[in-house]
């Protein structure tokens, strides 16, 4: 059967791939949006009827009212929605500029979230629908110089973990992709960066501009991450993992966080259980 999918952020980095791969299958019709559409001409060449470019800043609820209806009166269904639309920011928590770091919130948190609320009505109704939710191996680790980028991917770890409970007798399932580096414009174009001023901060610096300095040289395939994730929704959808880090040091990051993070709690438990009352 073809499978809608819409998909946010598809001007560059995943959202261009994922889109690419998607515009080549015989079984999807593909929603692709962005801020300007004239970004999406790239998907001309495999256009048969089956995708439709769609205007959408995630910020804008209206625009997302508009990009839901569009969809559903072209393909009459949604069966899968990809929020890829993000950005990041490079500072330290001290030295961060408080309105560019709320709008990160508001792109990458409530852009999110208000996508997600859009859709979900449409996979109700369907009894059925996949929701694949960008976070970042910052969701599940924290970085010096991006602890508001770590803030939004944390939120968007909490919310989606509890929403696949909720809407799990609903026939729809919800999938974290949890990328380490990969060659988008994140680091690039795509993120914001302050460079400390305070003295005690001038370490991180380096770290700041090596990172701009690495975009687009990074380990990770986006065009490899597009297939994984196709695959994922597409041939494992009965199985669907709520979290799918991508990449060696995703991977490598989360089971040494977690697996510290247990031994913690371990040590902690009695300690832990002292403050309950006793049982009666």
């Amino acid at each position: 059967m073809t499978k809608t999918w819409l998909i946010t952020g598809t001007s560059t980095g995943f959202g261009k791939s994922l889109a690419t791969f998607l515009a080549q299958k015989p079984d999807v019709n593909l929603v692709a949006t962005a801020r300007h559409t004239d970004q999406l001409s790239y998907l001309d060449p495999y256009d048969h009827g089956q995708i439709l470019k769609l205007t959408l800043d995630v910020t804008n609820r209206t625009e997302i009212a508009a990009a839901v209806q569009d969809t559903k009166e072209k393909f009459g269904r949604i069966d899968v929605l990809i929020n890829n639309a993000g950005l990041g920011y490079f500072g330290t928590f001290e030295e961060s500029d408080r309105d560019a770091v709320e709008y990160m919130f508001n792109v990458n948190v409530w852009g999110l979230v208000d996508m997600t609320r859009a859709v979900l009505p449409t996979m109700r109704a369907q009894k059925s629908g996949i929701i694949v939710n960008f976070s970042s191996i910052a969701g599940l680790a924290s970085f010096t110089t991006l602890s508001f980028y770590n803030g939004t991917k944390y939120a968007v770890e909490g919310l989606s973990e509890s929403l696949a409970q909720e809407v799990a007798d609903q026939g729809i399932k919800v999938m974290l992709i949890e990328p380490s580096g990969f060659r988008t414009d994140w680091a690039g174009r795509s993120s914001q960066k302050t460079l400390p001023q305070i003295d005690a901060y001038q370490q991180f610096a380096a770290r700041i501009e090596g990172n701009a300095k690495e975009a687009h040289h990074e380990a990770g395939d986006p065009d490899k991450a597009a297939a994984i994730i196709y695959d994922q929704v597409t041939n494992h959808a009965a199985d669907l993992p709520l979290r799918l880090p991508l990449g060696q040091y995703a991977t490598d990051t989360a089971i040494e966080k977690y697996t510290k993070n247990l031994a913690a709690f371990k040590r902690l438990h009695d300690l832990s259980v002292s403050a309950d009352q006793p049982e009666k």
